[in-house]
């Protein structure tokens, strides 16, 4: 009787705390109710490309300019670190990313990533010596680090899991096109202009995308959450990263395998992974949640795509070495030959992505695809010499197929096993983990090279692979495609593991491209 009339009850004393806590865990009303078409969602998406470009584009424009940059500063034993630095604080801010988009946002989260990228390419572009070049870089890659990650997450925020798999096509076609294109542009503004070009051209792109998103980034909510930054364990794991990281890189090439630094920093990255391991289980609220990590489809979908990313990236960097050296192709042709592969990939993943509304064991499709790579993988194995070059290529765009098949179910399938409140750590955490696998697929494979020819460290593998005799090098590509298949068996292992929830969505018939798209009212979050 002594509540006043169109005021609730107060909570009994000590409920009040916990109430909120549920409440603030939850996603805000506005995220639960608002319905974007499959047209807007469309938009969004595509004005997030050419921002998820940007940051794909710049892992493969450099390559082909490096030997111009070493010239130009006279700096040829330090030139490494300019591919390096990039990769480095890429990989290592991923996963900060979607944490601190899970904090603050997506939108101010992605535009501060942009602004980075774009102030990191015009420090590159005026460097005035190898050092200030590679600080540019470094700072380049701290702004691109969470640019795939977050398009991604930012999907996952506009579309349930089951309509989810039809827009992971854009983002492989993005990977695909960087890929070859990058090569080529890098190539042609360096030879015929100058290198500082390849970063000048951020400038507009980085604006234009800026602006863009900005603008469809409006359409969506602020998702802010109550969350805490668990910095201590945030710096140790991307300190631990970037010892693995360099452990990797320079493994075989600056130094032996076997050498002190190497083993040193391998030592180094185990002591702080251990140390991360004990801040998850002693922080109150640890950087990487811990109902995340213990969620088996989270850690079988994260590990079977990592395998599966590590294999192509590794084809992608060591494919156009065996066309080179075995099949005796020119480098352009190399380049070109990467096209099935690729191609194959991105059409895959399209169609994948599209048939997962569509079908109820969406698992399937991925060991299908995982099967019809280790198939292709194992006849280059046996046949590393004598295949015609059409034979190699349809086997490449079989291998890319199969690959492309896999990376919108896992990723689909990670996203649809977490609450809305933890999705930008999952993905950032799923992107970061591909990219230690990439790192490890290709040190794997070039110590095998390395080994299959008679290298002992401290020279390239490209230098070494170019003055081998033939049967050594044909010897040494029949275990770099036995190894990948081996990985990729270890990846197909990881997904029979996975299990195939329901994906939260509408039903099997897709409504029309104007109809709202069903609003994202996860049920995790209530939970």
């Amino acid at each position: 009787m002594d509540d006043k009339p169109g005021k609730p009850p107060k909570a009994p004393k000590g409920q009040g705390s916990k109430t909120r806590q549920r409440r603030d865990d939850r996603l805000p009303a506005p995220a639960q109710t608002r319905a974007l078409s499959h047209a807007e969602a469309r938009t969004v998406v595509i004005g997030l490309m050419l921002t998820m470009f940007l940051g794909a584009l710049d892992q493969t424009i450099v390559a082909t300019a490096l030997p111009t940059m070493g010239r130009a500063f006279n700096d040829i034993e330090n030139l490494s670190w300019v591919v390096t630095a990039y990769l480095l604080t890429a990989t290592a801010s991923t996963p900060l990313y979607g944490k601190l988009s899970d904090i603050y946002g997506r939108r101010t989260v992605m535009l501060t990533g942009i602004v980075i990228f774009i102030a990191g390419s015009v420090a590159c572009a005026l460097a005035p010596s190898m050092t200030a070049l590679i600080l540019g870089r470094a700072l380049q890659g701290l702004g691109g680090g969470g640019l795939m990650s977050m398009t991604q997450t930012i999907v996952a925020d506009i579309v349930t899991p089951k309509e989810r798999g039809r827009y992971q096509g854009y983002i492989g076609a993005v990977f695909a096109s960087s890929s070859i294109g990058g090569p080529v542009l890098g190539g042609v503004l360096t030879e015929h202009l100058h290198w500082s070009l390849i970063f000048w051209i951020n400038l507009p792109l980085g604006l234009i995308a800026l602006a863009l998103t900005s603008n469809v980034l409006r359409r969506l909510p602020l998702n802010q959450r109550k969350h805490a930054l668990d910095l201590p364990g945030a710096v140790l794991m991307v300190s631990a990263a970037i010892a693995l990281m360099l452990a990797l890189t320079w493994g075989g090439v600056r130094f032996p395998w076997l050498s002190l630094p190497v083993l040193g920093l391998f030592a180094g990255s185990a002591l702080l992974w251990a140390a991360f391991a004990w801040r998850l289980v002693s922080a109150k609220e640890p950087f990487l949640p811990l109902s995340v990590l213990a969620n088996p489809i989270v850690r079988t979908a994260t590990l079977a795509g990592a395998c599966c990313m590590g294999v192509l990236v590794g084809l992608t960097i060591f494919v156009p070495l065996y066309f080179e050296t075995v099949i005796h192709l020119s480098a352009s042709q190399s380049g070109l030959a990467l096209i099935p592969l690729m191609g194959a990939s991105v059409i895959s993943a399209t169609i994948t992505g599209r048939m997962m509304a569509q079908v109820e064991h969406y698992k399937r499709m991925a060991f299908a695809g995982f099967v019809l790579a280790i198939a292709g993988l194992g006849a280059l194995a046996i046949w590393p010499v004598g295949l015609p070059i059409a034979g190699i290529l349809a086997i490449l765009a079989v291998i890319g197929f199969g690959t492309g098949a896999v990376f919108p179910v896992t990723t689909v399938a990670m996203q649809n096993a977490v609450s809305g409140r933890h999705m930008g750590i999952a993905t950032g955490s799923l992107n970061f983990f591909r990219s230690l696998a990439s790192a490890l697929t290709v040190a794997l494979l070039g110590a095998i090279v390395l080994g299959g020819i008679g290298g002992t460290g401290g020279v390239s593998v490209e230098s070494l692979a170019r003055t081998a005799s033939e049967p050594a090098l044909a010897y040494a590509f029949r275990f770099v495609f036995l190894a990948a298949m081996l990985i990729l068996c270890f990846g197909l292992a990881f997904l029979i593991g996975m299990e195939e929830k329901p994906l939260r969505g509408p039903a099997k018939d897709a409504p029309p491209t104007d109809a709202p798209a069903t609003p994202v009212q996860d049920p995790l979050d209530r939970k």
